[in-house]
């Protein structure tokens, strides 16, 4: 099969970039040919003739279109992937695609289709769906985006996609990584036979064992409000005998408190044989994420390295930890919580190991690369059904 994969890169590497790096690796293991059709908004960064630019092709862009249209020619996938589209991408690029009756999946990490951000945040950092069922005015009118320009840009783009249609006709399949966001997707008004499940593909680790229990307790991922980084500092003060490590990067928003504890470290960002040591030493690893995660890679290399789990009652963590059998769930925001889960489990040994070796479990099965592979098949065939019945109209 000839696959296409259409991504317009983030400025900066991200979970969603390396989770579409896999998924066309695992095509590539199984003798696939995939090709990309990618730009990057690394070609606008810090620039303000860039950001102009983006405001105009975010909402359409016909070059990329036409760009486009060229490769389809050359190329003649028999399926189209589709990921992030904007800002240099568009919606027009399903214009050239359905002309040519080529099937279409778009892969949905998070939830831009109805929601500007994408993170369902408001500027608090609270769940919000004030801008879903075609109310984007709010992503302006909240400056959503901390400027007003860049809100009123963003609104306008998702208004655009969703008036004229572009995204819905030309998707025949949306992938979506659980149970909890198809149910979303759904309730804006996707039809459930037009929405596969998907779940992240489990990471390759260069360093394993199951023999440490070790000793720190680790946020891994983004440091930002969002993904709970104040809480989890706030659950180390609550347990000053317990060391904590914290590796990623640091988000811009993200303001380092004056009063960090002195067992709280920040080691930086990490990757490869080096983050598979932080894992190997950690005794527990912390997802106190406040919004609809679509499917934390972080959660499931932890499992895959035999450790316990503590995350949030959120989006699609509930679906990976189940609660008392290879994890915590705890309330999002919760930092009383997650202290107090943490302070237990660290100290119950014994409980950290069955956790442990029950979220392994689960990871080398229901996560495993040839179950995700049959699975994204599966959605592949659905997509092909779907166009056949001329589902886009």
């Amino acid at each position: 099969m000839k696959v296409l994969y259409v991504h317009n890169k983030y400025a900066k590497p991200s979970g969603e970039e390396h989770a579409a790096n896999e998924l066309v690796e695992l095509l590539r293991e199984h003798g696939h040919d995939v090709k990309w059709f990618t730009r990057s908004s690394a070609e606008i960064a810090d620039s303000s003739l860039g950001k102009i630019k983006a405001l105009v092709t975010g909402i359409y862009n016909p070059c990329s279109a036409k760009a486009l249209s060229k490769v389809l020619d050359e190329y003649r996938p028999d399926i189209v992937q589709v990921q992030n589209l904007y800002p240099l991408l568009s919606s027009s690029v399903f214009d050239p695609i359905k002309k040519r009756g080529i099937p279409v999946v778009m892969r949905c990490p998070n939830y831009r289709l109805f929601c500007p951000e994408g993170l369902s945040l408001d500027p608090t950092g609270k769940i919000c769906e004030r801008c879903w069922g075609g109310h984007e005015i709010n992503c302006a009118r909240l400056n959503c985006m901390g400027s007003r320009s860049k809100s009123i840009g963003y609104a306008l783009r998702n208004a655009f996609g969703r008036i004229s249609g572009n995204i819905v006709r030309g998707v025949d399949v949306f992938i979506v990584q659980s149970e909890f966001q198809k149910q979303k997707f759904m309730g804006q008004g996707i039809p459930a036979e037009r929405i596969g499940i998907l779940a992240g593909i489990s990471p390759r680790l260069e360093t394993s064992s199951s023999d440490t229990l070790g000793d720190w307790v680790s946020f891994v991922g983004r440091v930002s409000a969002e993904k709970g980084i104040y809480e989890f500092i706030d659950a180390a003060r609550m347990n000053p005998e317990i060391p904590f490590k914290v590796a990623g990067n640091l988000d811009s928003n993200f303001n380092l408190p004056d009063d960090i504890p002195a067992n709280v470290e920040f080691v930086g960002f990490k990757k490869g044989k080096e983050l598979d040591i932080l894992y190997i030493n950690s005794r527990l690893v912390v997802v106190p994420s406040k919004w609809y995660e679509g499917f934390p890679n972080v959660i499931v290399r932890g499992m895959l390295h035999h450790k316990p789990v503590i995350t949030s009652r959120e989006g699609a963590m509930q679906s990976i930890i189940d609660s008392g059998i290879n994890g915590i769930l705890v309330l999002p925001g919760d930092a009383l919580a997650l202290g107090k889960a943490i302070g237990d489990l660290y100290f119950d040994k014994e409980k950290c190991r069955e956790f442990g070796d029950n979220g392994y479990r689960k990871a080398a099965t229901v996560y495993s690369r040839e179950t995700i592979y049959e699975e994204l098949m599966g959605i592949y065939a659905q997509a092909i059904r779907q166009n056949g019945a001329g589902v886009r109209r």
